[in-house]
């Protein structure tokens, strides 16, 4: 890699912990997102963590898990629908009105009828539903970024303890170099060393 690609890599790393801070602010901030009916967009995580449960039982057979009125539910979805789409809103529109015959058209409403009770029970319309997603994405996105920071903070700590302390204080805690060296109680040669071989530990894990 060259100098140029290094520096370039480094700046990327630098500017993820700078923005450490105001991520963690907007996940407190989406977490809290009412979208009413006392549910809050944290909520409906949870219930995303529950569909991917719902995503692994559906690797059994699936009378291990479904009683027999849902095993038809589920055989009816399965002749009638052509694609399996990940939203709700997308699901309810991919359910078909019309049947092969009475029996089958009231399997169907039912289909319907439930996909349409979690839409309710998340306490917003249709239209309401695809914005309400895209901050449960955005939520998890930034989850994930966080998760990785930390998770790579925890690792230069075991093998270099302290390093992670001294960028906290750098880009979390936004301190000047004074307030660090007082806090750390060393001289200002000792601490621009740590801090230079701090930042450059921390890139050759997150590059």
């Amino acid at each position: 890699m060259s100098s140029i690609e290094d520096k370039t890599v480094e700046q990327r790393v630098i500017e993820q912990l700078k923005e450490y801070p105001q991520k963690r602010a907007r996940i407190m901030a989406l977490s809290t997102y009412s979208i009413g009916s006392g549910i809050i967009v944290n909520r409906l995580e949870e219930d995303d963590q529950l569909q991917e449960l719902h995503r692994r039982l559906r690797d059994l057979p699936s009378y291990l898990y479904l009683n027999k009125k849902e095993q038809r539910l589920e055989t009816t979805a399965h002749a009638y629908l052509t694609r399996y789409p990940a939203g709700l809103k997308a699901q309810l529109e991919a359910i078909p009105t019309i049947g092969a015959d009475a029996e089958d058209e009231k399997l169907l409403r039912e289909l319907r009828r439930k996909v349409k009770r979690v839409i309710d029970a998340r306490g917003c319309n249709l239209n309401q539903l695809e914005e309400v997603l895209e901050r449960v994405a955005e939520l998890q996105d930034l989850r994930t970024e966080v998760d990785w920071i930390d998770g790579v903070l925890e690792l230069l700590e075991g093998y270099k303890p302290g390093y992670p302390r001294v960028l906290r204080m750098i880009f979390f805690e936004n301190k000047s170099n004074q307030e660090m060296m007082d806090e750390l109680k060393m001289s200002k040669s000792v601490f621009y060393e740590i801090k230079r071989k701090a930042i450059k530990e921390y890139v050759s894990l997150a590059r």
